[in-house]
């Protein structure tokens, strides 16, 4: 799957195909960036990112999804409280089937329902803990969401023993695949990269040691076994198809 731009529009297969097999570099900007952003053929799917104004997000959405026939992932603005009423409003007026981010124990009840009626894909984020990402995707599964429309996020941290710890819970889901257990056979998303940019250490000098940082925690989460990631900065997706 590939993507070329022409001015402002986005050329590409907008079909979702996303497996335990898959994988896939997502570029993720900030919703009323879009217009701005400095687009690369490289990445799979476009992620847009929106905030806690409903109304101005559901507005903006509607005014650039023609100008996107790139697949598509919708972001929430991470306050469950605003996603449970923020993400059901996109939902309503998307036009083709997107990924849907991120549902949360506290929000699948509110948001689920909406993703199953537009035939979307949904990212289950949890705790790093196997078991609670094996019970979300029981409960989604049990409202009706189908196991094919799961992606797994088991939340990692972006340095030190969170990014350990996040890197452990990944290795161990896949091999719980490799046993046969049907309900962590789910495509693994990572947010390495975007949690990374957060740390200090990526802060303290220039761009460049931002784009390294982001670089070294997608590979890890990649060897770890992550089949979907997202990257801030889109040049490095280039870098990143040169090693795996």
């Amino acid at each position: 799957m590939r993507t070329i731009v022409s001015g402002y529009m986005i050329m590409s297969d907008s079909v979702l195909n996303i497996s335990e097999n898959s994988r896939l570099f997502v570029y993720q900007t900030e919703y009323d960036k879009f217009f701005t952003c400095q687009n690369s053929d490289d990445y799979d799917i476009l992620a847009l990112k929106f905030d806690e104004n409903i109304e101005k997000s559901k507005k903006i959405l509607t005014e650039i999804l023609p100008n996107i026939s790139c697949p598509l992932m919708i972001c929430g603005c991470g306050k469950d409280e605003t996603d449970k009423l923020l993400l059901p409003e996109l939902i309503s007026g998307l036009d083709r089937q997107c990924i849907i981010s991120y549902v949360t124990e506290k929000t699948y009840k509110s948001i689920i329902p909406s993703v199953i009626r537009g035939e979307h894909y949904a990212v289950l984020k949890t705790p790093i803990d196997i078991n609670l990402a094996k019970e979300l995707n029981i409960l989604c599964i049990d409202m009706g969401l189908e196991k094919g429309k799961i992606l797994m996020n088991t939340d990692i941290g972006g340095l030190g023993y969170g990014y350990e710890y996040g890197y452990s819970i990944m290795e161990k889901i896949i091999q719980e695949r490799q046993k046969g257990d049907e309900y962590l056979m789910m495509p693994l998303l990572s947010e390495a990269g975007v949690e990374s940019l957060k740390t200090k250490e990526a802060k303290l000098g220039s761009e460049k040691r931002s784009k390294m940082t982001e670089l070294c925690a997608i590979s890890g989460a990649l060897a770890a076994g992550a089949n979907v990631v997202l990257f801030k900065y889109p040049e490095n997706i280039k870098i990143m198809r040169g090693i795996f």
